[in-house]
This record gives C-alpha cells, sequence and structure tokens, in this order.
C-alpha cells in the first residue's frame, strides 16, 4: 500500500490563519491599551514568540500526518507559507487600523518619534530633525508599511522555517 503525500495547503491555510489571528488580537491589545504608537520591547517579544511558535506547531504538525517524515523544502514550504498568510492578515488589520479606525496614527508616530528624537538627541538642530522627519515620513503610507511588514514576516518566517526545518529534519527513505 503506498502513502499519499500529505498536502501543505491545508496547514499553510489553517496556521497562517491562526498566526493572523494572534498577530491582530495582539495589535487590539496594543491599540487598547494606547501602546500602538510607541510599543515597549515586550510587544516585540510577544509577537516573535507568537510568529516562532505557530510556525514550529505548523511544520510539526505537517511532519506528523506526513507519517514522521520531513524535508528541508516541505519545512520551507510550510513555514513560509503560514507566514505569507499570518503577514497578510496582519497587514490588513495595520492598514485598516491607520486608514479606518486611527487616521491620524501616521502624524501621532511622527511627532512620537519627533519627541523620542528629540529626547535621545538633545543637540539636534531644528532643520535636523526636519530633515530626519521628511524622510521618515516618505517610508511612512499605509501601503509602504504593509509592504515592510510582509517583507518581515516573509524573511522572519523564512529564517524560522529554515531552522525548525533542520532541527526537524527526517527524510523518507521510502522516496526514490
Amino acid at each position: 500500500m503506498e502513502n499519499k503525500p500529505t498536502e501543505a495547503k491545508k496547514f499553510v491555510l489553517n496556521y497562517g490563519v491562526l498566526l493572523g489571528i494572534l498577530s491582530v488580537i495582539l495589535g487590539v491589545v496594543m491599540y487598547v491599551t494606547d501602546a500602538h504608537l510607541d510599543p515597549s520591547i515586550i510587544y516585540t517579544v510577544i509577537s516573535s514568540l507568537i510568529l516562532i511558535v505557530v510556525i514550529t506547531y505548523g511544520i510539526k504538525a505537517f511532519k506528523q500526518e506526513n507519517g514522521g517524515f520531513l524535508n528541508l523544502t516541505e519545512a520551507l514550504k510550510v513555514g513560509i507559507g503560514i507566514a505569507v498568510i499570518g503577514g497578510l492578515i496582519s497587514a490588513i488589520f495595520s492598514y485598516v487600523l491607520m486608514t479606518f479606525i486611527e487616521p491620524d496614527f501616521m502624524a501621532q508616530t511622527m511627532e512620537v518619534t519627533r519627541n523620542k528624537m528629540l529626547e535621545t538627541n538633545p543637540n539636534m538642530t531644528e532643520d535636523q530633525v526636519e530633515e530626519a522627519m521628511e524622510m521618515g515620513a516618505s517610508f511612512s503610507s499605509p501601503w509602504v508599511l504593509m509592504a515592510f511588514s510582509l517583507i518581515g514576516s516573509l524573511f522572519f518566517g523564512l529564517i524560522i522555517s529554515l531552522i525548525a526545518g533542520l532541527v526537524m529534519k527526517k527524510e523518507n527513505p521510502y522516496n526514490g
């Protein structure tokens, strides 16, 4: 009896949606607690842990359903797929937040950035501050932020998938 190969799509969708939902929940918590403009390191740590755990468990679940076998290509496919789906959901939430829920989000963020810049660099001239703010403003449209969010999700998804795949790798000796 020949084993039918396990489809990655089911795991990518299920765990990708889970990652997206958890990311949105974290985003809502940050918004409600007013930490969305200047998040502390704890939110970065929590976000990173969510990404690592969901991708790793998605790859592990795929491996279990695949008879305990996993090659690096499968791990990368599942992990990056999860990161893409989760990243898309998170990016859509960010767009909705910046465009509809909190339309002056970028102006508020730029003001927080300006204040931090002056606090950490009290010797900066007004011209230097304005130049830095103009440069930052060019990268602050919702679409640019969504693109950077997706690129970051892909990059970290690749790294996590690569590490998890190398750790969990077990080649099927019957695949010739």
